[in-house]
């Protein structure tokens, strides 16, 4: 298979895993959110594994119901950083916000991170859900910004951060000492962005990298989302539960991004899975049974009482069906509800499950079983027009990332269907993308009389 027909792996790295009691397992590290020795192992792990990128999620705002792997942990981009110099291949997304921040001061810590990790950073392309209630009130306003505002605003911002990112091209620096000439002031680029959010002026104080730039990955799930995801981004985050519902995602956004003139080829979607790996179907069952003893009811409740403001959850328990709770018909204020609601209409779900679909720690029955089960569903998935690739969710770190790449990758190299090893030194060469032209040498370029 070619780079672009092999399936792309990603892996999503949040402390001691997706599953909200994975840190009181007996041998969950304490603190792993914050040590940063645990994530250059896990890092390390998925390299190991020829994964295209690990994967770093964030939020700006937390409170008592938080995901307890988010309470206490780092930055994004400045771990990517860190995890830059302690890895050599692997691609190393961080996510980052439009909302609460100025375009120059992302473009620059971003491309710095690119030049750092010598072209294999990305930026996972956020406006900021507003799950704590409280996001805005961290920036010196009252009011967090509605979906629409959001994407108008993100627009801009992108728009902004690339032109900031073209500054320099490609061959403007000449370091000629005889000459004394540092650089061709020729091609070097000022944006003068005016807009309706944002002026920027221009030009970036740093170059661009190997790949050219960040690849550009976005997860939205919102109609605004899916056309923003649509017109910029490279890669595609999503999470659909079976595998229809994956078919018809999939086949609606290649059209969206058809329609907005690109080529669907050039953009990947990767779906979310968090497989449970074990030597036997019922060794798997047990281990998500393990998980699952080890949540509260308390737990459980409270996360969705703050999640559903709408519904009094006090006379349930976590075995009440979604339809006896009311929740396959509710319109709730929370947008992310979107998402799920179909999934919760049409299987009613207990309340324990509906928190382990919202949260993301598992995928599903089909998903839970031996390596052959795991990597057969996969390979249906990718053959079948469902995904390009996935994002490993791993209910439990490290051992979930640790199975996987010893017991699946295999499978799926002796398949054909991922790499054996790198075979290139970026995370765009990785993804089988191009470094993307510089807008304005390719505008000189056009402007220049024909030789």
């Amino acid at each position: 298979m070619t780079n672009k027909k092999q399936m792309k792996l990603s892996a999503y790295l949040v402390g001691t895993g997706m599953h909200a009691a994975s840190w009181r397992l007996p041998d969950a590290l304490p603190g792993a959110s914050i040590d940063i020795d645990y994530y250059v192992r896990l890092a390390r792990t998925a390299e190991r594994g020829a994964f295209d990128f690990v994967f770093l999620a964030d939020s700006l705002a937390i409170n008592e119901q938080s995901h307890p792997n988010i309470l206490n942990r780092f930055e994004p981009i400045t771990l990517i950083a860190a995890l830059s110099v302690a890895t050599s291949r692997i691609g190393l997304v961080a996510t980052a916000s439009t909302s609460y921040i100025e375009p120059f001061n992302l473009a620059r810590l971003l491309l710095s991170a690119d030049r750092i990790s010598k072209g294999r950073a990305g930026w996972n392309i956020v406006t900021t859900r507003d799950l704590s209630g409280n996001t805005a009130r961290n920036f010196g306003a009252e009011k967090h910004f509605e979906l629409e505002h959001r994407y108008q605003r993100a627009t801009e911002f992108v728009d902004a951060v690339l032109g900031l990112w073209d500054s320099w091209e490609d061959d403007a620096f000449l370091y000629d000492k005889a000459s004394g000439k540092l650089f061709d002031p020729s091609k070097l680029h000022r944006i003068h962005h005016r807009g309706e959010f944002f002026a920027v002026e221009g030009p970036l104080n740093i170059a661009r990298s190997p790949q050219g730039y960040p690849l550009l990955v976005q997860a939205g799930n919102s109609e605004a989302g899916q056309r923003f995801a649509a017109r910029f981004a490279e890669v595609v985050f999503a999470i659909k539960y079976n595998y229809e519902d994956a078919r018809a995602y999939y086949a609606d956004f290649k059209a969206k991004a058809a329609a907005a003139g690109r080529n669907p080829d050039d953009v990947y979607i990767l779906q979310g899975i968090s497989p449970v790996i074990g030597a036997t179907e019922e060794e798997a069952v047990a281990k998500r049974r393990t998980l699952e003893s080890l949540l509260g009811e308390s737990e459980i409740l409270g996360f969705l009482a703050d999640y559903f403001k709408e519904i009094d959850f006090s006379p349930f328990t976590t075995e009440t069906t979604a339809r006896e709770a009311g929740l396959d018909m509710l319109e709730a204020a929370n947008p992310d509800y979107r998402k799920h609601k179909p999934v919760i209409a049409r299987e009613n779900p207990t309340l324990r499950e509906i928190y382990s679909l919202i949260i993301g720690s598992f995928s599903g029955d089909h998903l839970v079983g031996t390596p052959e089960k795991i990597a057969d569903t996969l390979e249906l998935w990718f053959r079948g027009g469902a995904a390009d690739g996935f994002m490993l969710m791993a209910p439990a770190l490290p051992e979930g990332l640790d199975d996987f790449v010893r017991h699946v990758v295999p499978l799926l190299q002796a398949r054909g269907l991922f790499r054996q090893e790198y075979a290139a030194d970026t995370l765009r060469g990785h993804i089988g993308l191009q470094a993307p032209p510089n807008r304005y040498a390719a505008s000189r370029r056009a402007e220049s009389p024909a030789t």
